[in-house]
């Protein structure tokens, strides 16, 4: 598929409240598809700060991160988001150690 069409296509992900208004009919304010995208993007960079990688909103279909040294890699999903910042930064990344988790915590306090 040629990058424009894959631009075109706006495919929804498993976690879009907004492509699923019936599952997440609980909310109190309207959800549209570009809000969740920046609020997860303002979530992922909070996550991958400290491996020095930060993500971008990409045309509202896919997500750009960046590396301190330039290294660059366009992903479709937020699965895709941690083999990524892996290559990108050369450590290993997983986001759901608890020794990182509580380093989170404590620096949120």
């Amino acid at each position: 598929m040629c990058s424009l069409c894959g631009l075109l296509g706006g495919k929804g992900e498993w976690s879009d409240s907004a492509s699923a208004p019936a599952v997440f009919a609980g909310r109190a304010e309207p959800q549209t598809r570009l809000r969740e995208r920046q609020a997860r993007t303002r979530i992922l960079n909070a996550v991958l700060k400290h491996q020095g990688v930060v993500v971008k909103d990409w045309s509202g279909n896919s997500y750009l991160l960046t590396g301190r040294t330039g290294r660059t890699a366009i992903v479709d999903t937020v699965g895709e988001i941690w083999a990524a910042a892996e290559r990108i930064s050369g450590r290993a990344c997983d986001p759901l150690d608890e020794g990182y988790l509580s380093t989170l915590a404590n620096n949120g306090r």
